[in-house]
């Protein structure tokens, strides 16, 4: 169904989506890369220009600002937030979106690579949208909907609360942060300069989905040090760190425990980043899990097995370091499920049926619910995130502008 949010919802995406914001993992600054300050610095431009107060652009790169209440009596302030960057998975550079206007529920092609299609065969969901505005990228990039479509969701809900303060509802905190696809999205500032008690991350997939529970995660990295000497005078010297890190990777689970092999509620061991030469070589793994015990066995296992290669060859060096990221917001949101269920009744309110399953991932809401700010993660639309098939409705987009605006009504009421 059309709306009155489309066209600005449209705007937005494309503008905000043509910004390289990449993050960058090897980078040891703040944001990761500096290109992401050129679409902060537009937000907070933007910000400005719509009347938001207090409008910040802080020096861990987040831009915070607030919509002022429009109630007398005390109520909590919420925050809904999103990230700026996309993922180092898949090219940002040169995004060229495509609207495809009243989508008739046919194959999806891409102008820059004839071969891609995208269709309701391999994507179900794209099938239910006929009669939508469908936006792609052009097929050499992704589009950054993750989560530039949260990005324009808030802006325009922003921007309708703060021209119509008929609207009844508490203080609304709007924070855009960097680099949360490498898992230094919330920095430890974060949680006391955004002065919200709850908050929301527009960053979830399908209409009406209200996650509350997600994995939890840790990075386990294996460093290898071998023996290096020429290998014209290497016979019982060389000790090849390369050769010990195939047997590392060879000796974990191949059939089990990685991604390929598991959904649901299952956990598992991700090898996404393997380099290094035969003096030295690097191993980097994500582990994840739903449940700590699982999360805890999946780094015991990494280290068990790097302890066995190890002794195999008393010469080399083998090093094992698991890393806490987040923990699932569940542990937290169940003891008090007054953000969920004011989630889920907005979303009944605009005539959306709300679901919730749990995601096998992670958002900014996992760390920030760990820091004590409870922050579920609401629906955007998009899908096929991280590659170039990824899109988005933007009348999912639509739809969760709607229930952002209800969501702040429905707080107004708590007092």
């Amino acid at each position: 169904m059309k709306s009155e949010f489309d066209r600005e919802l449209e705007e937005r995406l494309v503008r905000y989506a043509r910004i390289d914001t990449q993050a960058d993992e090897s980078s040891p600054t703040t944001p990761s890369t500096s290109k992401q300050y050129d679409l902060l610095n537009l937000l907070r431009d933007e910000l400005n220009e719509i009347g938001a107060q207090d409008v910040t652009l802080t020096d861990y790169g987040a831009v915070l600002a607030t919509i002022p209440a429009t109630v007398d009596h005390q109520v909590p302030t919420i925050a809904l937030l999103a990230h700026v960057d996309t993922a180092p998975a898949y090219s940002g550079t040169g995004v060229k979106p495509v609207v495809h206007r009243n989508y008739d529920g046919g194959a999806i092609t891409f102008p820059d690579a004839p071969d891609l299609v995208l269709s309701p065969a391999e994507s179900p969901y794209l099938g239910s949208k006929v009669g939508d505005d469908i936006i792609t990228a052009s097929g050499t990039t992704l589009l950054g909907a993750d989560d530039k479509a949260g990005i324009a969701i808030i802006m325009a809900a922003a921007r309708h609360l703060l021209q119509n303060p008929g609207i009844p509802h508490g203080p609304i905190r709007i924070g855009f942060t960097p680099d949360e696809e490498i898992g230094r999205g919330v920095h430890a500032s974060l949680p006391g300069d955004l002065g919200a008690k709850f908050a929301y991350t527009l960053d979830g997939a399908e209409k009406g989905e209200i996650v509350y529970e997600t994995f939890s995660a840790d990075k386990a990295t294996v460093e290898v040090k071998g023996v290096s000497i020429h290998p014209g005078q290497a016979k019982d010297k060389l000790v090849n760190a390369l050769h010990l890190a195939a047997k590392i990777v060879d000796t974990l689970p191949h059939v089990t425990l990685t991604p390929e092999t598991t959904d649901g509620r299952q956990g598992f061991i991700h090898l996404y980043q393997m380099s290094g030469t035969a003096a030295a070589a690097e191993l980097n793994f994500i582990l994840r899990d739903f449940e700590p015990a699982g999360l805890a066995a999946h780094g015991e296992l990494i280290q068990q097995v790097c302890a066995t290669i190890g002794a195999t060859e008393p010469r080399a060096e083998i090093a094992c370091t698991v890393t806490p990221q987040y923990r699932n917001m569940r542990y937290w949101l169940e003891n008090d499920m007054r953000p969920v269920e004011l989630a889920r009744a907005a979303c009944r309110q605009i005539g959306v049926e709300p679901f919730s399953t749990p995601t096998r991932g992670g958002t900014d809401g996992s760390r920030l619910t760990e820091l004590g700010v409870p922050t579920p993660n609401a629906f955007t639309g998009m899908q096929h995130i991280h590659g170039p098939l990824e899109w988005v409705s933007v009348q999912d987009m639509a739809a969760a502008t709607k229930m952002c605006i209800k969501l702040a009504e429905l707080w107004g009421a708590e007092g």
